[in-house]
């Protein structure tokens, strides 16, 4: 029974035309896309320049060029939603969901039902890229779960229709590690998908019992990433110890899927219901291969605007990229997770960790750490381990990171049994308490 399919249909997403008009943009040839692009973003702009008084205000005038159109922030939406949708949309018309705030204040958003559909029809369109099917393929998740009971059972329910066991990452001890794998050998899981801090740590706990997760669950076809950044040595140890592919997924709640690793290793961006800029800071389109702000537009989405949208995260183009096969090249992380130093100095805040990373994992037998800027001059280090680091060991670590960035800096070491997440389960490697 297609389950999936049934509850979408039920709540009234439709599915069956979204899948249908995105087989129609795969068949646009590469010399028409700019101009599908084009005809896309000029649509949308239209529609709630006419439909939606939020943003016809925020707008301030006529839409004369692509680049005369303001740059919108989360600050942006800091009004009730109830202002910001269109007309003809009512809070019981639409989608709503909120973002996470890990890149400032949550906010609020809705899709109308159409746009939802598909984004969903698109992330079916890439999971299938590797024989994932949401109706039928059994998932192994490693997601958040609310602790209110309501939202919980709601999450429940909504794991049953879409064939997924969620594992708790709220217990992440060698015990429940242990009762994890048993589970791998009871069900026939077809895909892993989840947040990467949580899947990486249980990958360690294979490689310490000498364990590759395909023998143990031969069903197994594919780990798929999320919500955190993927390290190249990470996704080594993944592919090793699961013996499997692994997938980067990249997006956003607002958005859906941005990026989604294809079958020959590339980043490639969602060009159907996306258009996606890399920005400056004087918001000019920057060359492909150089770095900027991500910025997006969603296509689709009638009921809210998303029109030259900030996400918060820096990354860059592939210079081999075109319009209708986007490559993202690299994501830089945050544009609020920079370390600001007593001289004055920014440290970008993913270079850091990256960098904090390799030492520490040289340095002893680290699971995983995170590192908080508590002040301007001070630095605080959770990490997981077997054994508590030497004196030494902090010693060269301090001397190395003062090396990167600079000297007269204090480094606070914590061993942890296990380190704090966010609500939703997510791990933020780096944070800074500091006002920039």
């Amino acid at each position: 029974m297609r389950l999936f399919d049934i509850s979408l249909f039920l709540k009234r997403f439709p599915v069956k035309r979204a899948k249908e008009e995105l087989l129609q943009i795969s068949e646009i040839k590469e010399a028409d896309y700019e101009a599908f692009l084009n005809a896309k973003k000029t649509e949308i702009v239209n529609y709630h320049l006419k439909h939606n008084s939020f943003y016809r205000d925020t707008v301030n005038g006529d839409f004369t060029t692509w680049e005369s159109l303001p740059i919108l922030k989360k600050e942006d939406y800091q009004i009730p939603l109830n202002k910001r949708l269109s007309k003809g949309f009512s809070e019981k018309k639409v989608y709503i969901n909120k973002t996470s705030g890990s890149s400032g204040n949550p906010i609020r958003f809705a899709k109308d039902k159409y746009s939802h559909a598909i984004t969903w029809s698109y992330h079916m369109e890439r999971f299938g890229w590797y024989g994932i099917d949401f109706n039928s393929s059994l998932q192994a998740r490693y997601y958040g779960i609310p602790l209110d009971i309501i939202e919980n059972k709601t999450v429940r329910l909504k794991d049953l229709l879409a064939n997924r066991h969620r594992f708790s990452i709220n217990d992440l001890s060698e015990k429940a590690l242990s009762e994890m794998l048993e589970i791998y050998k009871k069900k026939p899981f077809d895909y892993i998908n989840g947040y990467t801090s949580s899947i990486v740590l249980f990958a360690k706990y294979l490689k310490e019992k000498n364990i590759i997760l395909k023998s143990v669950c031969p069903t197994l076809k594919v780990c798929i990433v999320t919500s955190e950044m993927l390290f190249e040595n990470d996704k080594i140890l993944l592919e090793n110890q699961f013996g499997v592919s692994v997938v980067n997924e990249y997006g956003c709640s607002e958005a859906g899927v941005i990026a989604f690793t294809n079958p020959n290793g590339e980043w490639e961006i969602d060009s159907k219901t996306l258009f996606v800029e890399i920005l400056d800071e004087e918001d000019r389109e920057v060359p492909l291969g150089e770095e900027g702000r991500i910025v997006i537009t969603s296509l689709h989405n009638k009921a809210h605007p998303f029109i030259r949208y900030e996400i918060g995260d820096y990354g860059a183009l592939s210079e081999k990229s075109t319009f209708k096969k986007s490559i993202l090249k690299k994501l830089v992380g945050r544009t609020n997770d920079f370390a600001v130093l007593p001289s004055g100095k920014k440290a970008a805040g993913m270079t850091f960790y990256v960098i904090t990373k390799k030492i520490m994992e040289e340095s002893g037998n680290i699971k995983e750490f995170k590192v908080v800027q508590t002040k301007i001059d001070t630095f605080e280090i959770s990490y997981v381990s077997e054994e508590e680091l030497t004196e030494e060991k902090k010693n060269f670590i301090t001397k190395t990171l003062e090396q990167f960035l600079e000297t007269g800096l204090t480094f606070i070491f914590r061993r942890k049994e296990q380190l704090d997440r966010s609500e939703s389960g997510k791990l933020k490697q780096f944070v800074s308490l500091v006002e920039n």
